[in-house]
């Protein structure tokens, strides 16, 4: 609000304009571009290319990790990239508060861990719809306990492990949670002055709010910044689609469940005989008991088998099956 004038001091600007006192040309913005200072002894490492493209690919880790959640925790999550930047790794240190989640994330095979750092807030909400509670955090924020950082681990492990399939496009990641940190004093994993690329991401858990930061130090991802471009990703992500698609179907199909039943035999009652039937009596199937059984699939008959037992069970042994064309 400092830039905006108050009454008196837009009069006395306009008496000096109109008593000569200020040159109206003087006064004009100079057209000339601004210059931005370089710091030498903190290169650029990361392009706008290259944060551009990290956005994109966390973009498509925060739908995953939304999903992930919401389904955990049985509670709408939503997940949104504000923004990316590049800074050294002591200014992102110095900034984290106590306490404060820190996830270091192995990245294998690239040579340096990601660190996941996580609101304290969003932290203490997990922990209370994980322990059946609305999902509201501390009014007033404390250390973690034990069993609370156990908690914590465990849905940070989840989030962990989704960084596989954003970055199968750049490289074959294998992400894994070596450990939690809960004190910012005990975050010097890098150099302080490593350059790192911070994406920072909006999480909403019910009506808390918070937000995850993930650090990628230059040294982890120095191999692969030739892949670290738009025009790259897009063209191996087009390339993979169609077989991602038949994948992703063919994992969801594998988790389906189908009923299975194996016929014994067909009879024929009356009404009044089913009526009237008692423990123990026996009914006459139109089948032997050397006959093979119908297994349908659903209600499509799929294949033959022999009855048997499998230790206290029964069992059937299929011994052919009905193709389409049969």
């Amino acid at each position: 609000m400092g830039d905006v004038l108050s009454q008196s001091e837009i009069d006395q600007l306009l008496n000096a304009l109109s008593s000569g006192e200020l040159d109206a040309e003087e006064m004009k913005d100079n057209k000339e571009r601004p210059v931005k200072n370089y710091d030498f002894a903190r290169p650029a490492k990361f392009s706008k290319e290259h944060l551009r493209t990290l956005e994109i690919i966390f973009e498509h880790y925060a739908r995953l990790l939304s999903t992930e959640l919401s389904v955990h925790m049985r509670k709408t999550v939503q997940i949104d990239v504000m923004n990316s930047e590049a800074v050294t790794y002591s200014e992102f240190s110095n900034a984290l508060s106590n306490p404060v989640i820190l996830g270091i994330v192995n990245a294998s095979p690239l040579k340096e861990n990601f660190i996941m750092e996580l609101a304290s807030n969003i932290g203490f909400a997990i922990v209370d719809r994980m322990l059946g509670g609305p999902g509201v955090p501390l009014s007033r924020p404390r250390e973690f306990s034990e069993i609370e950082i156990t908690i914590v681990e465990r849905m940070m492990s989840i989030a962990a492990k989704l960084l596989k399939e954003p970055w199968q496009t750049v490289i074959e990641m294998q992400p894994d949670m070596e450990r939690i940190e809960t004190n910012s004093q005990f975050a010097q994993f890098v150099a302080p002055t490593e350059m790192t690329a911070i994406v920072t991401m909006n999480i909403k858990l019910g009506d808390v709010e918070g937000l995850m930061n993930i650090c990628i130090p230059f040294e982890a991802v120095k191999d692969v910044m030739d892949k670290l471009n738009t025009k790259y990703w897009y063209s191996n992500k087009q390339d993979n689609d169609a077989n991602s698609y038949h994948e992703s179907i063919e994992r969801l199909i594998s988790k389906s469940h189908i009923p299975i039943k194996a016929v014994l035999g067909t009879s024929s009652l009356s009404v009044l005989d089913f009526s009237h039937l008692q423990l123990g009596d026996i009914i006459r199937l139109d089948t032997k008991v050397n006959d093979e059984l119908n297994i349908y699939v659903g209600n499509i008959k799929k294949f033959t088998a022999l009855p048997g037992a499998s230790g206290e069970n029964y069992a059937v042994r299929v011994t052919s099956i009905f193709r389409e064309e049969q």
